[in-house]
């Protein structure tokens, strides 16, 4: 592999942060256990968060709002306003949890930073994602900052542009088969997948492959083995 630059998701890649959204959406759900049973209410909020994508995007505020919608609906608008601002506090909370690296983390950023240039590219809410960056105190490891709005082929190929190499010289490491590593072998870069044990079920794609640029290691110490000469 001629690489140049190594690029890394963020969530649940280098720290935790689907747990959080899944416990919050447990909460939620218990609001709303007198309306409807917990599964159901959780499909109606799903739903409701594939609908807002487009004009929200991801993250934690988009989250937010997709829980008050849902939560109106359910209830045929009759919810006390003392319910909504609880889902209000919900979301703050969301956004106040802790940075919490995965295994490794570090050590890899500290020992690939020798060999290559190293990048983050995210996806989400641009505010929530540069603080949890500036909070997770590893900021200093990486050459470059993309928080994009989407994950896909074009938006990869843009990255790459802006950082004047060829898709062969790039490799792209998360825990997302859709988001992270399939657009990159598509354009003709690398991957390397870490699965995560919670994918958000918008991420999961039903997929085995079998691509000369792709690997998989069960954590991310393992790049080190792949990487480094």
């Amino acid at each position: 592999m001629s690489l140049k630059v190594i690029a890394f998701d963020a969530d649940d890649t280098l720290w935790v942060n689907e747990p959080y959204f899944r416990e919050t959406e447990q909460q939620f759900c218990a609001m709303l256990e007198d309306y409807l049973p917990h599964h159901t209410v959780e499909r109606e909020l799903l739903q409701t968060e594939i609908k807002n994508i487009g004009i929200y995007g991801y993250g934690i505020k988009g989250f937010i709002l997709s829980m008050i919608e849902t939560a109106l609906r359910i209830t045929n608008h009759t919810i006390d306003v003392s319910a909504v601002d609880k889902i209000i506090d919900l979301g703050k909370q969301l956004i106040a949890k802790p940075i919490v690296l995965l295994d490794g983390v570090e050590e890899v950023l500290s020992s690939l930073k020798q060999e290559y240039r190293l990048v983050v590219a995210t996806k989400g809410d641009l505010l929530d994602q540069e603080r949890k960056l500036r909070n997770s105190g590893l900021e200093h490891y990486f050459h470059h900052i993309e928080i994009m709005s989407e994950k896909k082929e074009e938006d990869y190929l843009k990255l790459i542009r802006h950082l004047d190499i060829a898709p062969y010289e790039f490799i792209m490491v998360g825990n997302s088969l859709k988001s992270d590593i399939l657009p990159v072998l598509n354009i003709g870069g690398h991957g390397i997948h870490v699965p995560f044990h919670t994918t958000w079920v918008l991420e999961t794609v039903e997929s085995h492959i079998e691509h000369e640029n792709f690997r998989q290691v069960e954590e991310i110490s393992h790049l080190l083995q792949i990487l480094l000469p």
